[in-house]
């Protein structure tokens, strides 16, 4: 029993919590993402939603790293090289293949490829930087195609072993690996520049790639026939799903560390899934789902073994 006029402390800090509870959502943020370019689906050509995204993402980002940095650092010239292929990787091709991608399959199952995102890292680490993986990863590994073989093949394992891919499947196997590239890339441009500095320039970098081809593909016609809808799912994707999103979630890496806050990348599929049941009306096969978790589970070994 506390003694009179003794402070009882709570298990757990109140800071922590909201740090935990700004995770979440900044997930459901992520989730929201796949929703958002599914109803884009048709309505511009994927350049120019890619562009439009990035350049409201450009802007916010922009003042968010001045309002936490206090300043905007300048790269040095060695890092440039590596800023424009952060650019090319993580915004240019990753976005014209999600947008594609998001044109032929649904959300939720769009969401569930996407997860394949830490284990592809995993896997490029081995093979490329020489990472050692462990027994228990080794599982995670295995576990985690088992269940992407079933959500990629939505449900029919043997139209993977006949190489009948659709193109929304092969457009978001493009996002995994630009996003593997990105992240490789990414650990060189660390040493020298924050996280958050280092995501505004990729992004204003990639907004410029993507001017020449969104223009292109019909730009300024997408513009005027811009409905409100396409305009706050834009709006949405730039703001709340890029320049928040990301500035959240380093904010909760400085508080309680990449390991405990990059658990909570599991939860994106599963907001994504319900998002676009309760919004869009999309159903999902139920061995898609069984598949998907089993992906989530391989991938939640094989990367916190990896993380330890």
């Amino acid at each position: 029993m506390p003694h009179v006029g003794e402070t009882i402390k709570p298990t757990i800090p109140i800071m922590q919590l909201l740090t935990y509870f700004s995770l979440v959502l900044t997930m459901l943020f992520w989730g929201g993402t796949f929703i958002a370019g599914r109803a884009l689906a048709g309505a511009m050509a994927p350049a120019s939603s890619a562009f439009i995204r990035f350049a409201i993402a450009t802007l916010a980002l922009l003042f968010i790293t001045i309002i936490h940095e206090g300043k905007m650092t300048w790269p040095p010239r060695q890092k440039w090289l590596p800023l424009i292929f952060l650019g090319l990787t993580g915004v240019f091709s990753y976005n014209v293949c999600f947008f594609t991608g998001l044109q032929y399959i649904t959300a939720g199952r769009a969401a569930l490829i996407i997860a394949l995102n830490p284990l592809a890292i995993s896997l490029a680490a081995f093979f490329f930087m020489r990472e050692p993986l462990n027994y228990k990863q080794f599982i995670g590994i295995l576990l985690s195609l088992t269940g992407a073989i079933f959500v990629i093949s939505n449900g029919h394992p043997g139209e993977i072993m006949s190489g009948s891919f659709g193109k929304g499947e092969i457009a978001l196997l493009g996002c995994v690996l630009s996003w593997v590239a990105y992240s490789l890339i990414g650990g060189t441009v660390l040493t020298v520049l924050s996280p958050l500095v280092s995501v505004f320039y990729s992004s204003l970098i990639g907004t410029i790639l993507l001017f020449p081809l969104a223009l292109q593909k019909g730009l300024i016609h997408n513009l005027v026939a811009l409905t409100s809808t396409d305009f706050i799912c834009l709006f949405y994707l730039g703001l709340f799903g890029t320049a928040l999103g990301f500035s959240m979630y380093y904010r909760a890496i400085k508080q309680i560390g990449a390991t405990r806050s990059g658990v909570f990348i599991n939860l994106v599929p599963l907001f994504a899934i319900l998002l676009s049941w309760f919004i869009l009306s999309e159903t999902i096969k139920g061995i898609v789902i069984v598949g998907g978790v089993i992906l989530l589970c391989g991938v939640s070994i094989t990367n916190y073994c990896r993380s330890k």
